[in-house]
């Protein structure tokens, strides 16, 4: 039989060993990030295809300078080709990586000026029914989901990182914003899909001028 010594030290090291193994799953817990498990699919400039007012240059619209991609426009600019009945943009389609099964992951660090509102940063073009699985919308400082559900608020200003996994054979949308999930939506069915981001003029209430700045843009998948 242990000494009464030998057993209260046994249980203070029990405690201790039971804490340290908490802050350790805590941590992992803390530390997990969108990104885990996924594949990074390599990408070139080849793969950013620009979509521009089609009667502006496209530097009058678009800069990528020291790492940062900036998108501008105007509420009175022309559609991205004459026969096209859609509101002004000036975004960058990542081609190259269309998919309709799998799940495919973007990523990308958004700055969005004050004042900008009423406009599409990111979205997930190609559905079974409509345009787009996804709009990430930014009003009046706020992300919200096309007009509806708020994901994220008071981002005016400032850096913020951007995930979103898109499990086409669950049909579900996950949004990270600086890691934390946000929001969580069953997609619009299947089609071609493909991210964007830069900005477009959402179908109302878009702001006289809108504009988003982007860097380090990753495509993942598993």
């Amino acid at each position: 039989m242990l000494p009464l010594n030998c057993i209260k030290m046994n249980s203070f090291y029990c405690k201790l060993l039971c804490l340290i193994l908490l802050i350790l799953k805590y941590r992992y817990i803390c530390a997990a990030d969108p990104t885990d498990g996924f594949t990074l699919v390599p990408l070139t400039e080849e793969n950013f295809k620009l979509q521009k007012p089609y009667n502006e240059p496209l530097n009058d619209r678009y800069s990528d300078k020291d790492g940062v991609r900036s998108f501008w426009i105007y509420n009175h600019d022309k559609p991205f080709k004459p026969d096209s009945t859609t509101r002004p943009r000036s975004e960058v389609r990542i081609s190259g990586h269309d998919y309709s099964s799998g799940i495919w992951q973007f990523e990308g660090y958004a700055f969005v000026p004050s004042g900008t509102s009423g406009v599409t940063i990111v979205q997930i073009h190609g559905a079974a029914e409509g345009a787009t699985s996804l709009q990430l919308r930014m009003y009046d400082g706020d992300i919200k989901y096309y007009k509806y559900n708020v994901v994220a608020t008071n981002l005016y200003d400032k850096w913020f990182r951007v995930n979103i996994i898109h499990n086409v054979d669950k049909g579900k949308i996950i949004v990270f914003i600086d890691g934390v999930k946000k929001f969580v939506v069953k997609d619009q069915g299947p089609g071609d899909l493909y991210f964007k981001c830069g900005v477009y003029a959402a179908p109302e209430n878009s702001s006289n001028y809108m504009e988003s700045r982007w860097k380090e843009i990753k495509l993942y998948k598993k």
